[in-house]
């Protein structure tokens, strides 16, 4: 085998490293570890989950020398999009973190097993992509899901919706800007981070904070929202620079997999046979968008051959 081969099999293990640990974070540790501070106002950990985000990526974008690349989105047009794209995702992480401290794990599991669908929608919505046949059946199979269940239950699953499109249309505006992964989500939560701040800061003036001597073990858990924030995210870049992107897509269903053990297996939540029906529909989805994926993949892999080869081949 060659130096070229062995340094591509190389980048590739580092790869599927990278991936599993970012996914493995999503789906297992950030859910316990907000289970654990289902004590603490959801906006309060809202708020930790920004200033300290914020802080250790600034931090790490400084010691890579990135620093300069933030001041260069500092151009209205760019400026305004991660504007949105920051509303997005503290419509999404507010969202979270309701879901886990209420005991609605499974129903955030639903949530990302139906983004990639609510993607393929918007992008034929908003950007004008067609969708392929399977496409468009699996997006069908889906909706057909979620109907079945606000039947049964008289009520749409709001929180897998919320969760689900909040970040699909986060997912839109960041394709639109066209910023590295690092960078716009230092800029994001730094613009956040003087409002969580200061929120943080009133609370501290007005006795009503968690934050304090008294609980050392909640503090440092607290402090650690930032870290359990930003390393996924890292993670993730990283795996999608070694990694072809159909893997990096494959490998994203093993993150809410994960959380929906958890939150049946784990924690006990109920699981109804209307949600089993809804399930059984959204898995039945993404098998249609994988195999579209691997279909894809493969026809624009596929070698032309020469007239004279696809006439021995078809014997026309």
């Amino acid at each position: 085998m060659t130096d070229d081969a062995l340094s591509r099999r190389r980048q590739h293990r580092i790869g599927l490293f990278y991936a599993l640990g970012a996914f493995t974070a999503w789906g297992v540790v950030l859910p316990v570890y907000l289970k654990a501070l289902a004590d603490v106002p959801v906006p309060e950990v809202l708020a930790h989950r920004i200033v300290w985000g914020a802080l250790f990526a600034l931090a790490l974008v400084a010691g890579l020398g990135r620093s300069s690349e933030l001041r260069q989105l500092l151009v209205p047009r760019t400026l305004a999009l991660l504007l949105l794209s920051a509303l997005l995702v503290t419509i999404n992480w507010v969202t979270y973190i309701y879901a886990i401290s209420s005991g609605h794990i499974v129903e955030t599991s639903l949530g990302y097993f139906m983004n990639p669908l609510v993607s393929v929608a918007l992008g034929m919505v908003a950007l004008g992509e067609r969708l392929r046949l399977l496409q468009i059946a699996a997006c069908i199979v889906a909706a057909s899901g979620v109907a079945l269940l606000a039947a049964a239950t008289g009520g749409l699953p709001w929180i897998a919706l919320t969760l689900a499109f909040s970040f699909g249309f986060y997912g839109l505006v960041r394709k639109v800007v066209a910023v590295e992964s690092l960078i716009g989500f230092t800029f994001e939560a730094t613009i956040l981070a003087p409002i969580a701040g200061i929120y943080l800061l009133w609370l501290a003036a007005t006795g009503q904070s968690s934050f304090g001597p008294a609980a050392p073990a909640r503090d440092a858990l607290l402090l650690g929202t930032g870290i359990v924030t930003a390393l996924p995210l890292i993670w993730f870049a990283a795996a999608a620079r070694k990694l072809p992107l159909t893997t990096v897509g494959l490998l994203q269903f093993t993150s809410p997999s994960a959380t929906f053990i958890l939150g049946v297996f784990v924690y006990g939540e109920p699981f109804s046979a209307a949600e089993a029906v809804t399930f059984a529909c959204i898995w039945l989805a993404l098998l249609l968008y994988i195999a579209d994926a691997v279909l894809a993949r493969r026809t624009a892999a596929a070698p032309l051959a020469a007239p004279g080869e696809r006439t021995r081949e078809t014997g026309r």
